[in-house]
């Protein structure tokens, strides 16, 4: 990695929340940093802070990428270098070279040499049912269970949960503002177990931290649209401010794939809404319910670019000819798909989806609940495993990872040049420990700091 400023410094401490009191020693230049190794110079302390009162101030020391270093054919490296990024009300309205003069009635915070990097998008996720937050607790084995076993024992476990859900899902907003996203989309159960007293305590949870995180929410009919009769209750959650219509395996759980899914978009008609429906079906039905969906948008304009796939496992089952042809009506449609990069039996074509113009998105799903585990909250962890599945080892693969953790948006270009940030973007990004983004994908590097429409969201940064 080579670098056109590099400063050696150590990393700010940083704590778990609220204002930071400890101190972190500030990295000298190229020069004082060589007589330091020699015993000579003194750091100077910083105390950090977890707070940024002020809507106009500076934030220097910012590590941003300018360029990729090639040898041949090849990309090697990743150039970066330090600048101060001046935001104001909620925008950075300015890109500074290190060293230029700064209006000195503006406040000054320091990133500390840290990367920036672009703020992450987890578009599917539950914060609504997540033993995050409480003891620790393993799910109960699934070998040999279906989906409606699956169902049976969230009717149990979902009363047990409720009393908490509000808490539990602010603790996970939480966990995901400290690994650098600040936008989600939360399915929310409906169901005649929880009635809508999910969705009444996840919207508390949100309003609760409006200033610091986005989510849209999908009313998610967990135990069947058709099966668990909650077409009402669907209704209700529209007239509450729900943005998607969600749906599950109209053929395994409902049992009537034609009638689940019609009964789906009439909702998303009837309440002027988008579509974001669970489809783990691999089989012969899962094809069928994805091109019946296509077919369903092609007829209907008010659906194009509204209809969102999570999973949509089926596709890893095609042949290449007969997946060439559907991503093509997918994408002539606007359809998303929102893949978790699942590892084992079943790969997902993600690329070849990718190339043939499928928008793609990500999310880390499960977070420690009935399902599963596993989830980190980590949407650098959906990268990694996007360049680790899909051979993405080398400079430009791994950068290229990134994308589907942030909604497309990457520092550098297929070319090279600065695509983020630019004067008029959103303040929004975290601070990584790394040398450049290629860096953050493979390392999954820690966070230090995460930033929301300028507001200094989680984590520390000093004060300059």
């Amino acid at each position: 990695m080579h670098t056109e400023h590099r400063h050696s410094r150590r990393a700010f401490l940083c704590g778990t929340g609220g204002l930071m009191t400890a101190s972190a020693v500030m990295g000298m230049g190229a020069a004082s940093a060589a007589g330091a190794a020699a015993g000579a110079g003194a750091a100077e302390e910083l105390a950090l802070t977890g707070e940024i009162a002020e809507t106009h101030y500076y934030l220097t020391e910012v590590r941003l990428e300018s360029g990729f270093e090639r040898e041949g054919e090849y990309i090697t490296a990743t150039r970066t270098a330090l600048h101060t990024l001046e935001i104001r009300d909620g925008s950075i309205q300015a890109i500074l070279e290190e060293g230029a003069a700064l209006t000195p009635d503006v406040p000054r915070y320091s990133a500390g040499g840290k990367l920036a990097l672009p703020a992450f998008r987890d578009m599917h996720i539950h914060l609504d049912k997540t033993f995050y937050g409480g003891p620790w607790q393993a799910p109960l084995p699934r070998q040999g269970k279906t989906i409606m076993d699956m169902i049976a024992r969230e009717e149990i476990l979902l009363p047990k949960l409720l009393p908490t859900s509000q808490q539990r899902a602010e603790a996970l907003i939480d966990l995901l503002l400290s690994q650098g996203t600040t936008v989600a989309r939360s399915h929310c159960n409906i169901d005649p177990v929880s009635g809508l007293k999910s969705l009444e305590h996840l919207q508390l949870a949100l309003e609760k931290h409006r200033d610091r995180f986005e989510c849209e929410i999908v009313a998610f009919p967990q135990h069947g649209l058709l099966h668990s009769k909650v077409d009402g209750l669907m209704r209700e959650a529209m007239a509450m401010g729900v943005q998607f219509v969600g749906g599950l395996d109209p053929t395994n759980v409902d049992g009537a794939m034609e009638q689940s899914l019609d009964a789906m978009f009439q909702i998303a008609l009837d309440h002027d809404k988008a579509v974001d429906i669970h489809l783990h079906e691999t089989g012969p039905s899962g094809t069928a319910a994805i091109n019946y969906m296509v077919e369903t948008v092609e007829r209907t304009p008010q659906l194009k670019g509204r209809l969102n796939l999570s999973h949509a496992f089926a596709l890893g089952t095609l042949p290449e000819a007969e997946l060439d042809a559907l991503a093509e009506r997918m994408a002539a449609q606007g359809v998303t798909v929102i893949s978790t990069v699942p590892i084992g039996a079943l790969t997902m074509p993600l690329p070849r989806l990718r190339e043939k113009g499928v928008t793609l998105m990500t999310g880390t799903d499960s977070v420690i609940d009935h399902w599963s585990p596993f989830g980190t909250g980590d949407m650098l962890e959906k990268a990694n495993l996007m360049a680790q599945v899909y051979g993405g080892r080398d400079e430009f693969a791994l950068t290229r990872a990134m994308a589907i953790a942030t909604g497309d948006v990457l520092p550098l270009d297929d070319a090279g040049d600065r695509a983020w940030p630019k004067p008029g973007d959103a303040a929004e990004f975290a601070l990584a420990e790394a040398s450049c983004s290629a860096e953050a994908v493979a390392r999954r590097s820690a966070r230090s700091a995460t930033f929301h429409k300028g507001r200094l969201v989680y984590g520390g940064v000093a004060r300059a």
